[in-house]
C-alpha cells in the first residue's frame, strides 16, 4: 500500500488490485442486539454460503480485519468501544450499518441512551435497512460494497456519500447478482450506487 500510494499505477494493474481486495474481505462482526441473528444466519449457515462472494468472516481481532459489520442497537455506553476498535483495524477499512437501530436509532430513537445511528461514532459505507433486515439484505449490501471498491481510485480512496440498500419490494427470496451482473446500475465513483429500477432513498 505504500508505494500505491506514492506511485500512480497503470489501469490494469489498479483494476487487478481491487478486484483483490473486493473479494478478500475478512470481516469483524460487531453483534450489538436482534440484528445479529441475521448477520449470524448470514455469515454462518450453509444456505447463504457468504464464502463464495470472497468474505472470510473468521477474524477474531480487529486488527486483522478490513470491513466490519455493526448490527444492532449501539448505546452511548458502547460507542466508545466501537470507536476504539474501529481504529486498530488496518486501512483500508469499510462500516457495513445493518438495520435501523444500527442506522438511525430504529425505534429507541428517543431513548437517552441510545446513540441516534452508528455513523456519530464511525464512518458509514454501507445502509443495510429493515428492522431486522433479512441475510438476503446484507449478502446485497456486500455486493455493493465490492462494486465501490472495484472502482475505487486507491491513491485517493473514495470519501463521497454511502451506499443505501433499497428494501425488497418482493417477499420471495433471492440470492444477490455477481458484482459485474446487469442488475446494478453503472455509477460514478462518488454516487451511491442502488440496484438499477429501485426509487433513490
Amino acid at each position: 500500500m505504500a508505494l500505491v500510494d506514492k506511485v500512480k499505477l497503470p489501469k490494469p494493474l489498479s483494476w487487478l488490485l481491487n478486484f483483490g481486495r473486493a473479494r478478500s474481505l475478512w470481516v469483524y462482526q460487531w453483534g450489538l442486539a436482534c440484528c445479529a441473528i441475521e448477520m449470524g444466519a448470514a455469515f454462518g449457515s450453509p444456505r447463504y454460503d457468504v464464502m463464495r462472494l470472497g468474505v472470510i468472516p473468521f477474524p477474531a481481532s480487529p486488527r486483522q480485519a478490513d470491513l466490519v459489520v455493526i448490527s444492532g442497537t449501539v448505546t452511548d455506553k458502547m460507542a466508545p468501544v466501537i470507536r476504539r476498535l474501529y481504529e486498530q483495524m488496518p486501512e483500508p477499512k469499510y462500516v457495513i450499518s445493518m438495520g435501523s437501530c444500527a442506522n438511525c436509532g430504529g425505534p429507541y430513537w428517543d431513548s437517552y441512551s441510545v446513540t441516534k445511528g452508528v455513523d456519530q461514532v464511525i464512518p458509514v459505507d454501507v445502509y443495510v435497512p429493515g428492522c431486522p433486515p433479512r441475510p438476503e439484505a446484507l449478502l446485497e449490501g456486500i455486493v455493493l460494497l465490492q462494486e465501490r471498491i472495484q472502482r475505487e481510485d486507491m491513491q485517493e480512496r473514495w470519501r463521497g456519500e454511502p451506499i443505501v440498500v433499497p428494501p425488497s419490494t418482493s417477499s420471495s427470496t433471492r440470492v444477490p447478482a455477481a458484482p459485474n451482473a446487469s442488475s446494478t446500475a453503472p455509477t460514478s465513483a462518488g454516487a451511491p450506487a442502488v440496484p438499477a429500477g429501485s426509487a433513490q432513498p
